[in-house]
């Protein structure tokens, strides 16, 4: 398992335009995609596991243990 990506997580500061599908506060997994990033957008994970482009400043980068990333990934 060496080759699996870092998982990065990502706190949602602001939902203007999201209100009905991101929650202020709640932390979300988000995947890598740099075309996305080269679009100041991020791709973001929710509760159903179905990931979807947003914004990139309504969320803030947040770091966690390698422990929590696991548990928070866990299906």
């Amino acid at each position: 398992m060496a080759n699996e990506p870092t998982q990065m997580f990502v706190i949602c500061v602001r939902n203007e335009g999201f209100e009905a599908s991101l929650a202020v506060r709640k932390l979300y997994r988000c995947l890598a995609d740099e075309e996305a990033e080269a679009q100041s957008l991020i791709r973001v994970v929710d509760e159903t596991g179905e990931d979807y482009l947003c914004p990139a400043e309504l969320f803030a980068a947040v770091d966690v243990s390698a422990g929590a990333a696991e548990m928070l990934s866990a299906d």
